[in-house]
């Protein structure tokens, strides 16, 4: 039976609010995890030291797996891959919440960056094969993106109502239903894979271990460099370690016949400055995340729960700016003066959050820069994910969704240890003054926020609109038993 057109339309609904979901799920644990940390390291007998693992065991497998599970995407299936990264993510979270030891907890952590490593690319993938380039993509990935803030938000007020009402261990399970209900619904949501012409070709083994162990190193010495000291061998010498292996990856991958990164895609300008672009946003985020939570609890006072519905306004605009703003934007200027305009409010409400941010500030002196915060990351996040899409043959998709999610974390994880570095520099002593805690905070928000305004810059290296771009890979179009115009 030939579906009609509210049915097709029906079924791609679905199909997005699925991706979405995934999206939501995996935003979700960003958060989640961290007001839970002070009775982990109690429950479990973690030391000061060691407990920074549960959160850094999941970022280094994260990061590390990331191209070998884009180049898995490419070759075996979006959905084959989004199906098993659910279902390691879920039952890797089960394992963890039933963890009665550090060793047991950091390992399931890891295991469970190495799903989310699968199911990131290829979410995107599938988002990037399943609706045509254009506004229907720029839409997709706006409610993509508005899921995700969503779930930043979620992970913060769940990871502080369910510590208090049951423990630590449901910060973990709650998250087991979400994934494999997911990983269930996608067999009759989602299209079967359709096999690419590369896949019948030989695996770049050795690429992907050079990947995987530099890209590793690389996460490893960036998130261990606050703790274990930028001179030592976990901080500097992971992060020498890992930038000579991708060096080398890069020679092998050029010698490769059937490379695991194909170097071309770095002719691709519109990736190449999304790359850049998430590189110095995420920075900034995900830096200041963590300096603006510690400024609410360490300078205000507030307590984990208090904090997370801090966050609520910063959440709700930035999801309004992804679904209503970005696609506005994007259809009426195009991604150059798109992102330059995101970056730059981005940075701004940073900025007028830092200096509202003083020893004694009220919740609605705050809003103001959360509000322009928001508007900002909501306008950027889906412009830097269509700007990364534009002109990748569909084949090619999964490695460069997850060269962008590549740069994402490590933008993260480099942002996190210099702001950090920057918010403690002038600190001295085992107790230092409010004011003083307050100034280095204030300082390192001052300086993401800045950051944002002059890595939007970056934008102006796309090509303006109406400017003839290089052409892309053609692929025959058709239409999928969806109804979605896809390339294959």
């Amino acid at each position: 039976m030939v579906d009609t057109v509210p049915g097709t339309q029906r079924r791609t609904g679905l199909m997005l609010a699925l991706l979405a979901f995934a999206q939501f799920i995996v935003a979700v644990d960003y958060n989640i995890v961290f007001v839970a940390l002070p009775e982990i390291g109690s429950a479990l007998g973690f030391s000061t030291q060691s407990l920074q693992w549960v959160v850094s065991a999941y970022a280094v497998a994260f990061g590390g797996f990331l191209l070998l599970g884009g180049r898995a995407v490419d070759r075996l299936g979006a959905r084959r891959m989004f199906i098993l990264g659910l279902v390691i993510f879920g039952l890797s979270c089960l394992l963890g919440g039933f963890a009665e030891s550090p060793g047991v907890l950091i390992m399931a952590r890891a295991v469970q960056g190495f799903g989310a490593a699968l199911l990131t690319p290829a979410t995107l993938t599938l988002i990037n094969t399943r609706f045509a380039e254009g506004p229907e993509r720029n839409k997709a990935l706006a409610v993509w993106g508005a899921c995700g803030s969503g779930g930043l938000a979620a992970g913060a007020l769940l990871g502080g109502v369910l510590t208090d009402a049951w423990g630590w261990e449901w910060v973990l399970f709650v998250l087991v239903p979400l994934a494999l209900f997911a990983a269930a619904a996608a067999p009759g949501t989602l299209a079967p894979d359709e096999r690419g012409s590369d896949a019948r070709g030989s695996f770049d083994a050795v690429g992907a271990i050079l990947t995987t162990a530099g890209s590793s190193l690389l996460v490893l010495g960036l998130v261990s460099g606050p703790e274990a000291g930028w001179g030592s061998v976990r901080g500097a010498g992971s992060i020498v370690a890992g930038i000579v292996i991708l060096a080398v990856f890069t020679l092998v991958e050029n010698k490769t016949s059937n490379p695991l990164v194909p170097l071309r895609l770095f002719g691709n300008r519109s990736l190449v400055t999304a790359i850049l672009i998430i590189l110095v946003f995420q920075s900034a985020l995900g830096g200041s995340y963590y300096i603006f939570t510690n400024y609410l609890q360490g300078v205000l006072g507030y307590d984990a729960l208090e904090a997370g519905l801090a966050f609520v306004p910063l959440t709700i605009i930035s999801m309004g700016a992804s679904l209503k703003l970005a696609g506005l934007l994007l259809g009426s200027w195009g991604p150059r003066a798109t992102l330059f305009t995101g970056m730059a409010v981005n940075g701004i409400g940073m900025i007028v959050l830092a200096i509202a941010m003083s020893t004694g500030a009220s919740f609605w002196a705050l809003v103001p820069g959360l509000i322009i915060w928001g508007i900002g990351g909501g306008v950027t996040f889906p412009a830097m994910f269509v700007c990364a899409a534009s002109g990748v043959a569909p084949q090619e998709a999964g490695v460069a969704s997850a060269l962008a999610t590549t740069s994402q974390q490590i933008g993260g994880a480099a942002g996190l240890a210099v702001l950090v570095a920057v918010a403690t520099a002038g600190l001295s002593g085992d107790a230092p003054a409010v004011a003083d805690v307050s100034d280095g905070l204030r300082t390192a928000m001052w300086i993401g926020g800045a950051a944002s305004v002059i890595g939007g810059l970056l934008a102006f290296t796309l090509k303006k609109p109406g400017t003839a771009a290089p052409e892309p890979v053609e692929m025959p179009q058709h239409t999928d038993d969806l109804g979605v115009r896809s390339a294959g």
